[in-house]
């Protein structure tokens, strides 16, 4: 017994797996096999639930594109539906009606449809019958022809802007970068549903034009059939087979206009988050004063008319002006239901009368934003190219790449209280950065190659960027300045170079405890280990602590990407002292290759001074460490001036015999944290490397100490 079942539970499963071959087998079977009137019968009764469940689906449809098996559903129905025109006609053709009109072996639908709609007047219910086809042929089926071709044509065309507008969307931080690729999967969806409507409603119409043909071969056929072998006389075998004509025409087109009509309510319907029936409801109900008018209205004709049957236009008038009063009336009522949810949303105190005062909500602080004046708007402007949003996605990425911190979206915002061609960049709404443009002029930079004699004349202005002397030119000048040797950049560039320095060096302000975690769950989930060993136990550290660590390397540019070597020298050096700037030291000692290799030249040299013994003895001497705050150098006012100038004197000359490398210190790593402390002030781009961090770069770098420094 066990066996049987479980055989039987496994045949079960097979056909449920494979349905469709399964149907498209019975389809087969229905076209090539003569059945029975009773199969027939259930195959249209099937035809018809088929079809209503679908028109009923639609109903309740939030998004035409939500059905994507709709092309193929009408498809397969199409395929169904002729299956049971074929099986139906072979049953009213094999079986042909006697002199007595004996109906026997037909289809018991047919023969009931029939007398529905034609009862006892066969040319009335006839001339109704065609009705019914011309208006699904001329009205719905052509009407969804048309509409899904237009639909499908200008949302191909429209695709390119619609997609500008979600990138736009995500640079401006208006949505995240998941609702963002949620979008564009939806407008994927979106094209390809359209596109396969425009096909899918050929088969509506061509299954509409069998129909008609079908219809007429019944009648036809029928005819002389009934002449031929039933022994009928004409007018007898004409009202029989009128009859099976208009049952079985009946039968097969009523589905077909039901899946018309699906297909007529989809195509036509738009993007929106509510069901189309709720849409209509909504809609049609947003103002009751419309149907009192109405009503009015009703009521004045149904008293003007004096014929006695116009008076219903009175009680309907009269139920019209019921539903307009009962639709204000509750349109009031939710009026102020959602008018006290709000001030209980934004959580309004009441007065002692009960009332409610309002009080503003705080504004939500964006993580970082751009604000720009009112003549930079065209930057960003989705109908102008926006080629400036397009910038910010990349820097985003290339921070991202580079820092090993994932930058938030960047909220851009025009701001009536900047000049009309300044921008403005914040972070938490503090600003970090600010310059002025000119619109429909570029930037030019004399890097070297701009002779005095070719030297042009503009309005001088410095990079936003980097400081950098420069002039700005109108456009028309631009091929000019070119061909001079001077650099061009154009406003986007400008910005964009501006925000990617901005990003870099207040990376360390970027970072957050929640960005934190972020990082240590992406790490886990390959090394668990690690994480682990850093964030639990007896020597665990904090979120703050390990961000304390990730600040001290970010405000050096040194990247966080290497997460794991990070954690790994926390763990080994986080039993010995807990001080995150003697941390940070150690975990530069591990990333230095990392750093060190940013600053080499070609050859693999990397270059730089060194100070002297005495110096670092000095330095040593008036390190202090105050309670939480970072390591410095307790100079007094002629030792600090006497210590920059020697710096600056010997970065110099260094500039002068190495040109282009980068200025570079290198000190004993006791030491570096202070020197970097310093000069932090007075030369920011004062790169500080220990020699411990030289030592694990490898031996693939070769260093090279071109200077001393001494006081």
């Amino acid at each position: 017994m066990p066996e049987k079942q479980n055989t039987g539970r496994s045949f079960v499963n097979i056909i449920g797996e494979n349905f469709l071959a399964v149907l498209l087998i019975l389809l087969l079977f229905l076209i090539f096999v003569p059945v029975g009137k009773t199969i027939v019968d259930l195959a249209m009764a099937i035809n018809l639930a088929m079809s209503l469940v679908i028109v009923l689906a639609v109903l309740n449809l939030k998004r035409p594109a939500d059905f994507t098996t709709f092309p193929r559903l009408v498809l397969m129905m199409t395929i169904f539906g002729t299956a049971i025109n074929i099986s139906s006609t072979r049953l009213i053709l094999m079986n042909p009606a006697t002199g007595s009109g004996h109906l026997s072996g037909q289809s018991e639908l047919v023969q009931a449809f029939a007398n529905i709609v034609a009862g006892k007047n066969i040319v009335v219910g006839f001339f109704i019958f065609l009705v019914i086809i011309v208006f699904q042929m001329i009205v719905v089926t052509k009407g969804a022809d048309r509409v899904s071709e237009v639909t499908a044509r200008f949302t191909l065309d429209s695709m390119n802007n619609k997609m500008f507008n979600i990138q736009n969307q995500v640079q401006s931080g208006s949505i995240t970068e998941e609702e963002g690729n949620l979008k564009i999967k939806r407008l994927g969806q979106e094209i390809n549903f359209f596109s396969t409507m425009d096909g899918a409603t050929k088969f509506v119409s061509g299954n509409v034009k069998f129909g008609i043909f079908v219809t007429v071969l019944n009648l036809i056929g029928g005819v002389i059939v009934g002449n031929m072998r039933g022994g009928a006389g004409l007018g007898e075998s004409f009202k029989t087979y009128s009859i099976l004509t208009i049952g079985d025409g009946l039968m097969s087109q009523f589905p077909a206009l039901l899946i018309s009509l699906a297909t007529g309510l989809l195509i036509t319907g738009t993007e929106e988050e509510t069901a189309l029936s709720d849409r209509f409801r909504n809609e049609l109900t947003v103002n009751g004063f419309i149907y009192v008018l109405v009503g009015l209205g009703f009521i004045v004709l149904g008293l003007a008319f004096h014929n006695g049957s116009s008076f219903i236009l009175v009680p309907v008038g009269g139920f019209l002006i019921f539903v307009g009063y009962y639709l204000t009336k509750a349109k009031k009522a939710r009026e102020e239901a959602e008018k006290v949810q709000a001030m209980e949303a934004q959580g309004a105190p009441k007065k002692a009368d009960g009332s409610s005062e309002e009080i503003s909500p705080i504004a939500k602080l964006d993580e970082l934003s751009l604000e720009i004046g009112y003549a930079l708007i065209p930057l960003v402007d989705s109908e102008k190219g926006a080629e400036l949003m397009a910038r910010i996605k990349k820097i985003r990425q290339e921070c991202a790449l580079d820092l090993g911190l994932v930058i938030p979206s960047i909220h851009i915002m025009d701001q009536m209280q900047l000049q009309p061609e300044e921008y403005s960049f914040k972070i938490r709404g503090i600003e970090v950065g600010k310059a002025r443009l000119k619109m429909n002029h570029f930037m030019c930079l004399n890097t070297g190659g701009v002779s005095k004699d070719r030297e042009m004349v503009g309005e001088r202005t410095k990079d936003p960027a980097f400081g950098m002397d420069a002039i700005w030119l109108p456009e028309s000048k631009s091929l000019e300045a070119e061909k001079a040797g001077y650099a061009i950049i154009d406003a986007p560039t400008i910005i964009a170079t501006h925000l990617t320095e901005l990003i870099r060096s207040n990376a360390a302000k970027i970072l957050t405890r929640q960005s934190v975690s972020s990082i240590l769950e992406q790490v886990k989930k390959q090394n668990n280990v690690v994480v682990d060993e850093v964030t639990t136990g007896q020597d665990k550290f904090s979120y703050g602590e390990i961000e304390a660590i990730l600040r001290n390397l970010l405000e050096e540019r040194v990247s966080i990407r290497n997460m794991v070597t990070i954690l790994e020298t926390i763990g080994d050096y986080g039993k010995i002292t807990r001080n995150p700037w003697e941390l940070t030291e150690k975990v530069r000692e591990a990333l230095g290759a990392q750093i060190c290799q940013q600053f080499v030249d070609d050859n693999k040299v990397l270059r730089g001074l060194s100070l002297s013994q005495p110096l670092c003895n000095k330095i040593l001497e008036k390190g202090v460490a105050p309670m939480g705050s970072a390591p410095m150098v307790n100079f007094d006012l002629d030792e600090g001036r006497n210590f920059i100038n020697a710096v600056s004197s010997s970065i110099a000359q260094m500039g002068q015999q190495y040109p282009g490398i980068p200025p570079i210190v290198f000190c004993p790593s006791e030491v570096r944290r202070l020197v970097k402390s310093a000069t932090e002030r007075e030369m920011p781009r004062l790169i500080v490397l220990s020699f411990s961090e030289i030592v694990n770069a490898g031996t693939n770098i070769k260093t090279e100490i071109v200077g001393e420094i001494n006081v």
